[in-house]
């Protein structure tokens, strides 16, 4: 009887909230031109998107305190009359919670927190996830708000795979590439109500395998983020970043506890004096202003001292080959020959100055052997270039393609010829030929150790795009290709371009429908329940 009474009383409290709820009626709706406002309500993306993040990851990994699943959770669906199969079960004197198709097991969750504690990213990419993972107790510590957004936007679909039932991975993919789209520097106004809809599609997968108490306001509101675009334009006008990123400023001007706002003014005020006098002098370095490494107005230039070497002339020539097949000039030598092309006609010196580190277009680049010793990752690079593909040894027919080619640096030459010099890269290459593949995801997956154009390794850097590379957690012999934004974060010649940085690219080229999912899936893997899983008991 004592649990008839609960689920009645549980019954009730969800009737009355409900009828609450109903006839609550805020004093905004009694002022005259709010319902002439088409926009009621500015939804801050960067709060929505931590939020979301924190119940997903705090839900697939039972994160106390983080997750929507529990004792409650399971006593609703009794109160709801479903999913009998995920209530909470009876074992003699003991209750334990039956294993949902979202449960990570113990192993899968050390496999997941090891690909974030030994993840290497580009420096300034996001925070070093080594300081935030507790491989002893098995969770995430201090996730600040750039960290979720790093997560859901890239890392998340990559350290989920293996893991999970494929209809839930499927899910909680679509939902990172909803907001990767959102999040969008540049977005076309035609596309907004494909979004909107494949949003819908994913809510409604999300509510056919998570608990109804998962989705609070915050998944809510991700419905009307797209409405709120059409109205106001991207979000990265309107999120919460550069405020928060001020506010930090504000508050390191704090000497004094007491006087916190007499320490802001006085501070504000002195740096708005020497940013006034500055002006007037030239040539200048502010006192106490660390200079910006990677301003995009600087020249290309070399990171450290670099080194002369002779080099092999095999090398150097394979070097001086790729200078002279990719210089727009050398097409035109015939009716202008101008003063670069006569200076590479000589060819380059046999001595080349070596680097460690070069950064070229607000972009840093480092060797494979420089991003072993530390604890990011600058040395993944990948090119598009014009391929030859033929079918057969005897395709008389052959066609050119633009095809991706992704490898790791292994040296940063400088090349003199004298009157100019030209950075290159040489390059360790991934074999596109049985090295690089597309899984059914749409993720690029690479084998760094199946090497090849061996006689090809030579890139310029100005044609280098920064990726990096992640250990598949399903299949270490394979690594998931990220594509690097090209604007650095912290690149701060206007207020707003850290913002435009933060414009990530999904890791899945392509994504497949809902029905091809679906009509994969086998019997077992429709369940609601995991049978491989170790149930949660109640003390």
């Amino acid at each position: 009887m004592s649990g008839e009474r609960v689920k009645k009383e549980r019954r009730q409290e969800i009737t009355q909230t409900l009828h609450f709820l109903g006839r609550r009626n805020q004093f905004f709706f009694n002022l005259e031109y709010w319902k002439h406002l088409y926009v009621r309500h500015c939804l801050d993306v960067m709060h929505i998107e931590k939020n979301v993040c924190e119940s997903l990851i705090g839900t697939i990994l039972g994160i106390p305190g983080k997750s929507k699943d529990g004792l409650s959770a399971r006593e609703d669906l009794e109160v709801m009359g479903i999913r009998d199969e995920l209530q909470p079960q009876k074992e003699g004197e003991k209750t334990y919670l039956p294993v949902a198709c979202y449960n990570m097991s113990r192993a899968e969750k050390k496999k997941f927190y090891t690909t974030l504690f030994e993840l290497k990213v580009p420096e300034g990419y996001s925070s070093n996830f080594r300081n935030r993972v507790s491989m002893d107790e098995l969770k995430l510590n201090s996730l600040k708000s750039h960290d979720c957004h790093t997560l859901i936007q890239q890392l998340l679909p990559i350290a989920i795979r293996g893991m999970l039932p494929k209809k839930v991975r499927y899910a909680i993919t679509k939902l990172c590439l909803f907001f990767n789209a959102l999040c969008n520097k540049v977005l076309d106004v035609n596309t907004l109500d494909g979004i909107q809809e494949e949003l819908v599609t994913t809510l409604c997968l999300l509510e056919m395998y998570f608990l109804p108490s998962f989705f609070d306001v915050m998944v809510h509101l991700t419905c009307h983020l797209i409405h709120e675009v059409k109205l106001c334009g991207p979000v990265w006008f309107r999120w919460m970043y550069p405020f928060e990123r001020y506010i930090k400023v504000l508050k390191s001007y704090v000497r004094k506890g007491n006087n916190v706002e007499g320490c802001i003014a006085e501070c504000y005020i002195a740096e708005e004096a020497l940013e006034y006098c500055a002006e007037y002098l030239k040539d200048v370095s502010a006192v106490g202003v660390p200079r910006n490494m990677n301003n995009l107005s600087s020249d290309d230039h070399g990171i450290g001292a670099g080194n002369v070497k002779l080099v092999d002339l095999k090398l150097l020539n394979q070097a001086h080959q790729y200078v002279l097949e990719n210089t727009n000039e050398v097409e035109e030598y015939k009716d202008n020959i101008s003063s670069n092309m006569r200076w590479i006609s000589h060819g380059p010196q046999h001595q080349v100055i070596k680097y460690q580190g070069y950064m070229i277009n607000g972009v840093r680049f480092h060797t494979k052997r420089h991003d072993d010793e530390h604890c990011y990752q600058n040395s993944g690079v990948s090119v598009i270039a014009n391929t030859m593909l033929v079918s057969s040894a005897k395709d008389k027919n052959p066609i050119i393609v633009d095809m991706w080619y992704y490898g790791v640096i292994e040296e940063i030459w400088l090349l003199d010829y004298n009157a100019l010099k030209i950075p290159v890269f040489k390059c360790d290459w991934v074999k596109n030929d049985g090295g690089v593949k597309v899984d059914d995801l749409g993720f690029t997956l690479v084998d760094l150790q199946r090497k090849g154009h061996k006689n090809d390794p030579f890139i310029f850097a100005s044609q280098a795009n920064q990726v990096f590379y992640i250990e598949d957690p399903e299949n270490p012999k394979w690594s998931c290709v990220i594509e690097n934004s090209h604007e650095k974060f912290g690149n701060s010649s206007n207020d707003d371009s850290s913002d435009k940085a933060m414009n990530l690219h999904f890791p899945a080229k392509s994504i497949p429908l809902v029905e091809t999912i679906v009509n994969t899936l086998h019997d077992d893997e429709s369940s609601y329940v995991r049978l491989d899983g170790e149930p949660m008991y109640i003390d």
